[in-house]
C-alpha cells in the first residue's frame, strides 16, 4: 500500500508559566497508509487529540516533521477534513450552509456547493434536515452534520477526534456501522481515516493497526494489527484476543512495581480518580469471582468503563497501595482487600495514612496547614508550585483531585467561595 501521509521525529512542548518546555509528544515516528484505518489509543496525558492535531496541520510540531504524498504540512491542507468530538457546528447556520462552510472557503462556486451538499446529506442520512438547525437535532444527527461537512471536500485523509465518545451507545454503535458501510462500499473517496479513541472495543471494531502511546510524555509504544474482515464480531476469538492485548499493553511497564512514594514529589500527576468510583472498583474486584484478581477487558465491560475512566482507578488504586495492575489483570494487595472489607471511617483512616505516606502534594498540604497559626493557606499558595513542574490548567486540575482526596480522607477543608484550605480544628474563612 502506497503511504499517504508519514511523521518523522515529531515532538510538541510547550511552556508552562515560568517558561519551563512541556513535553506533550516525544519523538514520534508513524506511517498512514492508502485503504486503511489506523485508531490513537492511549491512556490520558498521552497526547492523543495534540498528535492528531500536528498530524492534520491544525498545530505545529516543536520538533521534527510531518508529510503528506511528499509535502510537508505546515497548516491544514486540502486533501484532509476533521471531524470533532464536540460537533463543531455554527448554531445560526442551516444543516445545509454548515456542510457547504468548508467549500465556500475553498472557493467552490454556490451552485456546486449545493449540489455536493445535498449530495453527501443525502448519503450521511439527513435528507429531509437541510433546512434545520443544529438545534433541532439530537446528539446523533449533529454529528451526522460533522461527518458531512468533512466528507463533502472529499478528502484524502479523514481525521477523527473521538467523533463517537459524546453520543449515546445505540447511536454511537449506529453511527459506527454506516461509517463502515460507506467505507467498505467505497462510497466515500477518502483513501485513509485516522481517528483518536478511548475505547479499546472501538479501535478493535474500526481498525486495521492500533497504535498505542504511552503517557506523559506521549511516546509511541506499540502497534496492534487487527486481521479480521468488517463487520466484526465482538464475540470472535480474533476480536477477544486483541482487546486483551491492548489492556496488557496499556497495563505493562518496563519495571515491574509502582515507583516508590520517594521517587515522585509534589509535581506528580495525580490521576483523575473520583473517590466513589474508586470504591466501587475495589470493592467489585474483591466481591468478584476471581477473589480479589480481575481481567481488566471483563472488569471494563462489565462496569461499562473506558480507557480514561479506568485507567485513572487504576493509577490510584497502585499509587495508594491498595493493587497492583499487571499484564492487563488487577490484583489487590492485602490492604486493597482490607480497605474493600471496611467500614467508611476504617476506610478513610487508611486512605489518609497511604497518601500521607504515597501522595507528596497531600502530604505538604498537611503539613503547610499544620504550621499556619490560623491553620489556613490560600489554594493560589500550592498552584504556584504545582506551575513550577506543569502548565496552569493541568496543576488547577491536580490540586482540584488532591483537595477532593484530603477532603474524603478528612486531612483538611476546602472553602470554595474563598479559595481556602484549612485544616481540622481551623475555623472556616467565613466564620
Amino acid at each position: 500500500m502506497q503511504s499517504i501521509l508519514s511523521a518523522t521525529h515529531l515532538t510538541k512542548s510547550f511552556s508552562t508559566p515560568e517558561g519551563r518546555p512541556f513535553t506533550v509528544l516525544d519523538d514520534i515516528d508513524l506511517e498512514l497508509k492508502e485503504g486503511e484505518i489506523v485508531a490513537l489509543l492511549g491512556r490520558s496525558g498521552s497526547g492523543k487529540s495534540t498528535l492528531l492535531r500536528c498530524l492534520s496541520g491544525l498545530v505545529r510540531p516543536s520538533w521534527g516533521e510531518v508529510r503528506y504524498r511528499g509535502q510537508r504540512v505546515k497548516g491544514p491542507m486540502p486533501g484532509m477534513a476533521m471531524v470533532f468530538q464536540n460537533f463543531a457546528l455554527f448554531p445560526w447556520l442551516t444543516v445545509q450552509q454548515n456542510v457547504e462552510l468548508g467549500l465556500e472557503a475553498m472557493g467552490v462556486p454556490a451552485p456546486q456547493r449545493r449540489r455536493r451538499a445535498l449530495e453527501v446529506i443525502d448519503l450521511i442520512g439527513l435528507d429531509g434536515f437541510e433546512k434545520a438547525f443544529p438545534k433541532e437535532l439530537s446528539g446523533g444527527m449533529r454529528q451526522r452534520v460533522g461527518f458531512a461537512r468533512a466528507l463533502v471536500t472529499n478528502p484524502d485523509i479523514l481525521f477523527m477526534d473521538e467523533p463517537f465518545s459524546a453520543l449515546d451507545v445505540l447511536t454511537a454503535e449506529s453511527l459506527r456501522d454506516e461509517l463502515l458501510e460507506l467505507w467498505s462500499e467505497r462510497r466515500i473517496p477518502t483513501r485513509s481515516i485516522l481517528l483518536v479513541t478511548h475505547n479499546i472495543e472501538e479501535a478493535v471494531l474500526l481498525a486495521d493497526r492500533i497504535l498505542v502511546l504511552s503517557a506523559n510524555p506521549g511516546r509511541l509504544m506499540a502497534e496492534v494489527t487487527v486481521p479480521l474482515p468488517y463487520p466484526r464480531k465482538r464475540e470472535h476469538p480474533v476480536f477477544v484476543e486483541r482487546v486483551e492485548q491492548v489492556y496488557r499493553i496499556l497495563t505493562t511497564r518496563p519495571g515491574l512495581e509502582q515507583p516508590p512514594a520517594e521517587a515522585i514529589g509534589i509535581g506528580h500527576r495525580l490521576p483523575r480518580a473520583p473517590i466513589g468510583a474508586l470504591e466501587g472498583l475495589l470493592e467489585r474486584v474483591a466481591e468478584g469471582p476471581g477473589f480479589g484478581r480481575e481481567d481488566l477487558s471483563k472488569l471494563a465491560g462489565e462496569m461499562q468503563l473506558e480507557v480514561d475512566e479506568l485507567f485513572p482507578l487504576l493509577d490510584a488504586a497502585e499509587l495508594l497501595g491498595l493493587a497492583v495492575v499487571q499484564e492487563g489483570d488487577i490484583r489487590l494487595s492485602p490492604l486493597g482487600q482490607r480497605f474493600a472489607a471496611a467500614s467508611s471511617n476504617t476506610r478513610k483512616k487508611i486512605f489518609a495514612e497511604r497518601m500521607l505516606l504515597s501522595v507528596p502534594l497531600v502530604g505538604h498540604i498537611h503539613r503547610v496547614l499544620q504550621t499556619r497559626p490560623n491553620g489556613r493557606a490560600p489554594e493560589e499558595r500550592f498552584v504556584r508550585e504545582l506551575e513550577d513542574y506543569m502548565p496552569t490548567e493541568e496543576a488547577l486540575a491536580v490540586l482540584a483531585i488532591a483537595i477532593d482526596w484530603g477532603r474524603y480522607a478528612e486531612l483538611f477543608e476546602y472553602d470554595y467561595n474563598a479559595g481556602v484550605l484549612y485544616g481540622e480544628g481551623a475555623p472556616s474563612p467565613g466564620t
